[in-house]
């Protein structure tokens, strides 16, 4: 159930967030990976997966699939944050089901032997983006609206702007 005191509050914090040097690093470093993956696929990775054993290039493609659905979740998320900031959405808009990221686990990764190192490791820092995006999404949006009473941290900056006559 959503506090209607506290919508203002968490409108403000979710603006303030999009608005903020974190959002802007973790924009960027999302948008980076995702280029990053995608020139991967694209040239060295395609080469690499040819040279895989029957197995091995299953794996991969089912990595490789995984890593762009990772990728995709934190890029959609990320410009919904982006479109708050432009004011092109409003923060309780934001707030919606359909712009969270799933709880859902990925399916456990493949054998690691067989598969190109540079893959592995791009899949790595998907699920760190993806973890940390999740963690931001979890605090802004469904810890925020999951309590009758205001999220503990909305609280406490209310309660500073109060202090600061904000």
């Amino acid at each position: 159930m959503h506090d209607a005191s506290a919508a203002p509050i968490r409108a403000e914090v979710i603006q303030d967030f999009a608005r903020s040097e974190l959002f802007e690093r973790t924009f960027l470093e999302g948008m980076e990976l995702v280029e990053e993956t995608a020139g991967y696929l694209d040239g060295a990775g395609r080469q690499a997966s040819k040279l895989l054993s029957r197995n091995a290039a299953l794996a991969y493609a089912s990595e490789s699939m995984r890593l762009t659905t990772r990728l995709m979740q934190v890029a959609s998320w990320l410009l919904v944050q982006r479109a708050v900031r432009e004011g092109d959405m409003a923060p309780e808009a934001a707030c919606e089901d359909r712009y969270r990221l799933s709880e859902d686990r990925p399916a456990e990764a493949a054998a690691e032997e067989e598969l190109p190192k540079e893959l592995i490791v791009l899949v790595e820092r998907a699920e760190r983006l993806y973890e940390r995006v999740r963690h931001l999404d979890r605090r802004m949006y469904v810890e925020a609206s999951a309590d009758d009473e205001p999220h503990p941290v909305l609280s406490q900056i209310d309660r500073l702007k109060r202090a600061f006559g904000g």
